[in-house]
């Protein structure tokens, strides 16, 4: 589907998006084609109506006050108001009729910032603003079901009605009349084009303003705990009341913006109105035109402005319409920094080994994170990666899964570098639990089933069993089905924890990935949920990354990590043996622990 670039110009971006109309028009043509007839039915009517009440006031003028009055005109009568209900019928069958394709148009083009936001990379979302960008998304839709329905059958019919009115006039009176109506049109388009312009500056401050505005309060309502935490409520009100501020401003600016062009609109008509009346009226004083006439002109000249007026809100809008999709159409020009080549095949996994092989890696040029990381981990292998904070073990999982491609050096799975195969069919054969996880508003069940959409609840439930997840969920009054909250709010870290670890257990890939996967959990927890883990890595290739050693001594290897570089490598007990940075971290933790073991006395 063709979509416009975005580009620094508002009118580029903006007469550049009427394209996206085309693709939708062209897929539903049968209903496009009965809306238009039904269009030019009600444009027809709407246009006979003035010279049938002008027939009907002529005879009831001729006829003076016998009963006759009544009965001469009846057919008239009759016709005007058959004629004027098949106006309002024919424009609610147009519009009810072209609803369909308005409806398509906003779900694809839905649906395709949805997908789009998804392809796009880590770093993206690290740096996006949740509220702005879902309020970018709505205006957005909602504008382009704005121009599907206002544009197409809006704006040309109503200049072809005037066009059609013009002509009348100038064919059954003098061309005055059809000079006063071209001329009062003109100047109210050029008028509200020039003064609509004048106004768009104000609409985007506006728009940006009540994004700032959402963008804060959902950031704010996201933090809730750590608000309360540091006991900030005020402070966040503030903040949040220097934004509404800044959108009071720009809502009063754009108010009397649209006071101003609203009245001079209203002038143009008001004078166009009164000079057509005052010639009609000068005109039946002479004898040249009758009180039908009269009577047609008033018609004919509020038929045009009252459309035309709309026409004036319509073109307001519509440019209000297009400044809000600008940004959901930037979003849509944004690439991903990650793609798929052309010529991306499927990862084939038969073994599971993994290799890192001269891995450079910053997040920025001026800060290099891995400095030539090379290692390799054999099928059904077991391998931990430890050190300390900042040493680069987490972004070694998230080169893995190819949030980020390397700068230098490259990943293989089975000897297949991973940035020449899908990303999907990468991601497919890893699990992941995460150091922080992050879950669904729904069900311990359905947050649980989302490692495999497709488990029956047999399957699910074993995996909450070998995730040690079945003793707590015994104790809610609803069980499985209970909801966990926004983000997983009410739960625990730990049970958040082996949510997730019941999630990658369901998952079943060739390769496991646990980033600190038990961080949050008691010690009497952590040996049950080691012990399933152990049980599950007997048939898949895993890499652990963790802080606490005691996880890992059984790991199969052991890399120790240190500004960027494996600095050790090794079992557990060759390391210790080693009396390296590993046996310095080991004897440290030791110490912690018998610590944290010896009772406080009172």
């Amino acid at each position: 589907m063709p979509r416009p670039k975005s580009a620094v110009a508002l009118e580029d971006v903006h007469w550049g998006a009427l394209k996206t109309l085309f693709p939708y028009l062209l897929e539903f043509k049968r209903p496009v084609l009965l809306a238009l007839l039904c269009l030019v039915g009600a444009k027809a009517a709407s246009v006979g109506l003035p010279f049938l009440l002008k027939h009907i006031v002529d005879d009831l003028d001729r006829a003076g006050g016998t009963a006759a009055a009544i009965a001469l005109p009846l057919g008239l009568l009759l016709a005007y108001g058959f004629v004027r209900f098949s106006s309002v019928l024919f424009g609610e069958l147009r519009d009810t009729i072209f609803g369909r394709v308005t409806e398509r148009a906003q779900r694809r083009v839905g649906l395709e910032v949805f997908r789009h936001l998804h392809r796009l990379d880590l770093d993206y979302h690290l740096n996006r603003r949740t509220g702005g960008l879902s309020r970018d998304i709505e205006r957005g839709n909602s504008g382009i079901g704005f121009l599907m329905r206002f544009m197409v059958f809006n704006i040309v019919p109503t200049l072809v009605e005037i066009l059609m009115v013009v002509g009348l006039l100038w064919w059954n009176y003098n061309a005055s009349f059809a000079l006063l109506v071209l001329g009062a049109v003109a100047v109210y388009i050029g008028f509200s084009v020039v003064a609509t312009e004048w106004r768009t500056h104000f609409v985007r401050a506006l728009n940006q303003a009540e994004s700032q505005s959402s963008s804060r309060a959902v950031d704010s309502l996201l933090n809730y705990e750590t608000v309360k935490y540091f006991g900030n409520e005020k402070h966040e009100a503030d903040h949040y009341d220097r934004e509404l501020a800044v959108w009071e401003r720009a809502r009063r600016k754009n108010r009397l913006s649209l006071f101003g062009l609203n009245a001079g609109q209203a002038l143009i008509i008001a004078a166009a109105m009164c000079g057509a009346m005052v010639m009609a009226a000068v005109n039946v004083t002479r004898g040249t035109m009758t009180i039908g006439d009269f009577v047609l002109i008033n018609a004919v000249m509020m038929q045009i402005f009252i459309p035309l007026n709309f026409l004036g809100f319509v073109y307001r809008e519509m440019k209000g319409a297009l400044a809000n999709i600008e940004k959901m159409f930037s979003i849509l020009d944004v690439k991903p920094a990650i793609e798929d080549r052309r010529d991306a095949g499927n990862l084939v996994v038969e073994h599971g080994a993994i290799e890192f092989r001269e891995v450079h890696f910053g997040y920025n040029p001026d800060r290099q994170i891995l400095k030539g990381v090379s290692f390799s981990v054999e099928p059904r292998q077991k391998v931990a990666i430890v050190g300390a904070s900042g040493a680069g073990k987490s972004t070694l999982f998230k080169l893995l899964f190819r949030f980020y491609d390397a700068d230098d050096g490259s990943v293989l799975v089975d000897g297949q570098d991973i940035r020449g195969v899908s990303q999907d069919s990468l991601r497919r054969c890893i699990g992941v639990v995460p150091q922080d996880t992050v879950l669904f508003n729904q069900s311990i069940l359905e947050n649980v089933r989302y490692g495999r959409v497709d488990a029956t609840d047999e399957e699910v439930m074993e995996a909450i069993r070998h995730a040690q997840l079945d003793g707590f969920i015994a104790q809610l009054p609803e069980g499985v089905h209970t909801t966990v909250g926004e983000r997983g709010l009410k739960l625990s870290g730990g049970e958040k924890q082996r949510v997730a670890i019941a999630r990658a257990i369901l998952k079943r890939p060739p390769i496991m990935v646990f980033d600190e996967a038990t961080s949050s959990l008691d010690s009497h927890a952590e040996q049950g949920i080691l012990r399933a883990l152990q049980e599950i890595s007997r048939e898949q290739t895993t890499l652990v990354i963790a802080h606490r050693l005691s996880t890992v001594v059984d790991a199969d290897r052991i890399l120790v990590m240190e500004q960027g570089s494996v600095v050790e490598q090794g079992s557990h007990a060759e390391l210790v043996a080693a009396d390296g940075h590993y046996a310095a971290l080991w004897r440290m933790q030791q110490r912690e622990r018998a610590l944290d073991a010896v009772p406080i006395s009172s």
